[in-house]
């Protein structure tokens, strides 16, 4: 059968159309699917039981289970395993910020667009398992609602715009520019009105530097915010750090970055991971400026979350600290990311490796979904 969410809301309407229902019921479906914690078709009690029997009959309302999730940051983060239909697992993470500064509560979810990833950065536990695959639309999709039924059924509440989430980035496992189709069908999704209906600016889409695919984005991403993860700002380093700087080197990544400004007119984010005597020098924090200066563009440090065997370290807040004050002197706006989540393993990949190797237990989807 075919997953509901690969359809979009306008094949949604069709669908019910061509089911003898009048339109107001594909309006009621779609309200049902996208904002309420209905874990079934069954469930959607205002629609008629011979409606809600043929949608059981042709759609599989999920492509995920849930199978184990972990909290820290006294339950204001959430990471969650989901086993999809060929076995493969995959992580999406939840962050609640109850007292943002730009808002009484924001709630950030972190998605995946692939089983694993090609990009191989050795200091990231889902490149280091290499890519089994990537996700379809429907996957991308159902990932954040799982969580969002999730969140409704814990009690939390529903930001502006009437979505259980108010902002998503696509920072999980994968480099969401090498699945750019399902990457991009799955925005127009998030952002449709009739669907989550979240804007444009509260989503962001993170790469590693797939230069033809920005330019894609910038078309036809309708102005989302554009990430790049950097994390060193030469080539020799950043061909160790991030592999994919072989194909395209950082003047080409900055160039494609500077058009999605030009585009969009958005400022595009540098992701920069520090790691211990690696990338966190004064000499290193200086090209940064000068590379980014004059340009529409943010910085932001992110503190190193180790992996178990992995030789790298994160940096002493004080390197941090002196690091973000030089790239603020050469006239680049810098920020350190806020941690969260250490205690759950939360860095990219590092629950499924677990998983994978035995040692998370996988609880049964039905005491997930119950919030046990």
């Amino acid at each position: 059968m075919r997953p509901f969410s690969s359809l979009t809301p306008a094949e949604v309407r069709a669908w019910v159309a061509d089911a003898g229902q009048p339109a107001y019921r594909a309006e009621q479906l779609l309200r049902w699917f996208y904002r309420s914690p209905a874990g079934s078709f069954e469930a959607m009690a205002t629609l008629p039981a011979g409606l809600r029997e043929r949608l059981a009959a042709e759609f599989t309302f999920s492509t995920l289970a849930p199978v184990h999730v972990s909290r820290a940051d006294d339950g204001e983060t959430l990471k969650y395993l989901f086993r999809l239909a060929d076995g493969e697992l995959l992580e999406s993470v939840c962050m609640h910020y109850p007292h943002h500064a730009a808002s009484s509560e924001r709630t950030t979810v972190c998605l995946s667009t692939q089983v694993g990833c090609a990009v191989r950065c050795p200091f990231c536990a889902t490149g280091l398992g290499g890519l089994k695959r990537n996700m379809e639309t429907a996957e991308v999709v159902d990932q954040v609602l799982e969580v969002c039924r999730a969140e409704l059924r814990r009690g939390r509440g529903a930001p502006p715009g009437g979505g259980r989430v108010s902002h998503l980035v696509y920072m999980g496992m994968g480099e969401p520019l090498h699945n750019d189709g399902a990457t991009l069908a799955s925005v127009l999704r998030f952002t449709d009105p009739a669907a989550l209906g979240l804007g444009v600016r509260r989503v962001t889409v993170s790469t590693s530097g797939v230069v033809p695919a920005i330019g894609a984005l910038a078309r036809e991403g309708g102005g989302v915010n554009l990430a790049v993860s950097l994390h060193a700002p030469v080539d020799g380093l950043r061909d160790q750090l991030v592999p994919l700087n072989r194909r395209w080197p950082v003047a080409e990544v900055v160039e494609a970055a500077d058009g999605y400004s030009r585009v969009t007119g958005r400022r595009v984010s540098y992701e920069y991971v520090m790691l211990r005597g690696v990338n966190d020098g004064d000499a290193l924090a200086d090209d940064l400026g000068r590379l980014l200066r004059r340009r529409l563009a943010h910085v932001n440090l992110i503190p190193y979350n180790p992996i178990p065997g992995d030789p790298y370290q994160s940096s002493s807040k004080s390197r941090i600290d002196a690091f973000r004050k030089r790239v603020e002197a050469a006239g680049v706006a810098c920020t350190v990311r806020d941690t969260r989540g250490r205690r759950i393993d939360a860095a990219c990949g590092q629950l499924r490796a677990e998983a994978l190797a035995g040692t998370v237990a996988l609880i049964p989807d039905a005491a997930v979904r119950s919030g046990a």
